[in-house]
């Protein structure tokens, strides 16, 4: 796996990360050992930054931006709604012999990041798509801090920290 250096790694988490907001987790546990790792990760981040959560299971990772849809229609999020500050995606999609892959890679990710521009919603994005489930287990990081689940908690509060100071900024 192609990793980014510690360097690198320090200057993406060098940005400011909102604290002690609740972040909603919409988190597909088609492949259980997966989904956990990336949970554990993604977790690890929220609760190092005083952040609450809500746990939401969904099939599959087509379903995940169905799920995020539906948290907008019941106005938990997006817009005015002030009870989940952003999003967490956590799903894995390994590669079979069909063309169901692309259609389940591409589709979810369109859908997920459509309806979060739609609705002005901070989302970090860890829905892996590989080709093995080595890989996937490799991206996982093992459930560490530094596996893709947490880089999507600390993408999420990036992006709340960035919403907020943007709403700061008189016009």
């Amino acid at each position: 796996m192609v990793d980014r250096s510690e360097r690198e790694r320090a200057a993406a988490g060098a940005q400011s990360m909102a604290r002690g907001v609740r972040v909603l987790i919409i988190e597909s546990p088609y492949y259980a050992e997966i989904n956990d790792l990336l949970c554990t990760s993604a977790v690890t981040v929220l609760a190092d930054n005083g952040c609450s959560y809500d746990r939401v299971p969904v099939a599959g990772a087509l379903e995940i931006p169905q799920a995020l849809s539906a948290a907008v229609a019941a106005g938990l999020i997006g817009g005015e709604a002030k009870l989940y500050a952003g999003a967490v995606a956590l799903g894995c999609v390994v590669r079979g012999e069909t063309a169901h892959y692309d259609i389940v890679c591409n589709n979810a990710n369109h859908w997920l990041m459509e309806t979060a521009i739609r609705h002005s919603i901070p989302v970090g994005n860890a829905i892996l798509t590989v080709d093995t489930r080595e890989q996937a287990l490799a991206r996982a990081g093992r459930g560490a801090a530094s596996g893709k689940g947490g880089d999507a908690a600390r993408a999420c509060l990036q992006l709340i920290a960035l919403k907020q100071r943007f709403a700061e900024i008189p016009t």
